[in-house]
């Protein structure tokens, strides 16, 4: 029985843990409710600090997910700037790194991921970034900006999603840009060679310089400064600066301490959940990045890293620890916007995982929608500068029913007809 005498901890102050809070609030529990973040920003929006936040579009107030007075009107304990160094799980208590003990009825832990550093030499020049925080996002920005002013290189390790966007900025702002991959295209591990080389021509027309099949092994520096970069395959880049986006890990030392059972990092790690974000301790859950849920409707363990997984899944997660039914089966989904390109993806479609490619529209215009299939099942879809069909895109992925590729190649042919 929930009632005002409990006290959940939320450990993660991201759009995850800030949806939670606002969630058991809205459902009406009276409790404590305790928000701990390591950053001191109020809980924050991710994907502004590579689009709209970076390009100079959006302002600084407009990434977070509440007005600052929001948290105290709801009564909400914010402990910004602290880090919570153990969970005691038998005394089900919390540690801060000040040393301050939080006892909890219910832990939720949302405490995303961190990007993945570059281990090879040079990276403690002071023109190496990362691309995670709010903080990263302000450098970054003011880098591009004088990037663009003074004709200077950015050479991007990785060619996902945040190296992409981060590029589009950068020649946005005037830079010159090189992105090393060491893939045959950008995007390949979520897109494949089929739509990745789509958007390696996006970003070429716009003059990014693309090194692929290859490594970086040394930032070269003098007087602690980037001069240039060097590849496996012996090539050497001019560099003012590095980004280093070559993906993020899950956040998992708190849980792993604490003994909760993890994911297998092969699956791409994280505490593993059950289909309500409950963890292997009854009283701790686990919501956003860090969260490899056991997913009803994928069929397998997954962990997404997207905004829309951490706007869904610290809502569900806070209903689940009030002790309501929940099953988090939501289709994966994302979104991108580079250049004059906007997209969207929903679905899971790993390489390997499809046997067909289904172009709807006209890629060469870039105006179309992209289906994965396996035998005839869609698993996936990517509209391209095409709106308002996700839910139709969703419905057949849900829907699990074998669909007549040339009916969905055919935009005459209505997509709330097929897979009926």
């Amino acid at each position: 029985m929930v009632d005002a005498d409990q006290t959940f901890v939320i450990v993660g102050g991201g759009l995850a843990g800030a949806k939670a809070a606002e969630t058991l609030r809205a459902e009406g529990f009276t409790g404590r409710v305790i928000l701990i973040g390591d950053e001191r920003d109020h809980p924050y929006e991710r994907p502004p600090l590579s689009k709209g936040y970076l390009l100079g579009k959006d302002e600084r107030d407009s990434v977070f997910v509440h007005e600052p007075a929001w948290y105290a009107q709801n009564d909400i304990e914010l402990h910004l700037g602290q880090t919570v160094t153990a969970i005691d799980r038998a005394a089900k208590t919390v540690r801060l790194g000040d040393g301050t003990l939080v006892a909890y009825d219910k832990l939720l832990l949302a405490t995303g991921a961190e990007p993945r550093r570059l281990d090879l030499p040079g990276t403690g020049l002071a023109g190496v970034h990362h691309l995670r925080r709010l903080a990263h996002a302000e450098r970054l920005r003011h880098v591009l900006k004088a990037l663009g002013r003074d004709n200077g290189h950015l050479v991007i390790a990785g060619a996902g999603w945040i190296g992409l966007e981060v590029a589009a900025a950068a020649r946005t702002y005037g830079a010159e840009v090189t992105v090393v991959e060491p893939e045959p295209t950008p995007l390949h591990g979520v897109l494949g060679p089929e739509l990745g080389q789509l958007f390696a021509d996006l970003h070429a027309e716009h003059g990014v310089r693309f090194h692929f099949g290859a490594r970086l092994t040394e930032i070269v520096g003098q007087d602690g400064m980037v001069l240039a970069v060097r590849t496996d395959d012996g090539e050497e880049h001019p560099a003012h600066d590095v980004l280093a986006a070559i993906g993020a890990a899950p956040r998992v030392g708190l849980a792993e301490a604490a003994g909760l059972t993890l994911a297998d990092r092969a699956d791409g790690g994280g505490v593993a959940v059950d289909a309500s974000l409950r963890t292997s301790d009854p009283d701790i859950f686990a919501a956003g990045d860090v969260a490899a849920v056991d997913h009803a409707l994928i069929g397998a363990r997954l962990r997404v890293e997207h905004w829309s997984n951490a706007l869904n899944g610290g809502p569900a997660a806070a209903r689940a620890m009030l002790g309501r039914d929940v099953t988090y089966d939501r289709v994966p989904y994302f979104f991108s916007d580079q250049y004059d390109l906007g997209m969207e993806y929903s679905g899971w479609a790993p390489p390997g995982s499809y046997d067909q490619v289904v172009i709807r529209g006209d890629a060469g215009k870039r105006e179309f929608i992209a289906f994965w299939l396996a035998e005839g099942r869609v698993l996936a879809g990517m509209n391209v500068n095409v709106w308002d069909v996700t839910e139709q895109i969703q419905r057949l992925i849900r829907s699990g029913a074998p669909v007549d590729p040339e009916a969905l190649a055919d935009p005459s042919v209505g997509l709330d007809t097929l897979g009926t």
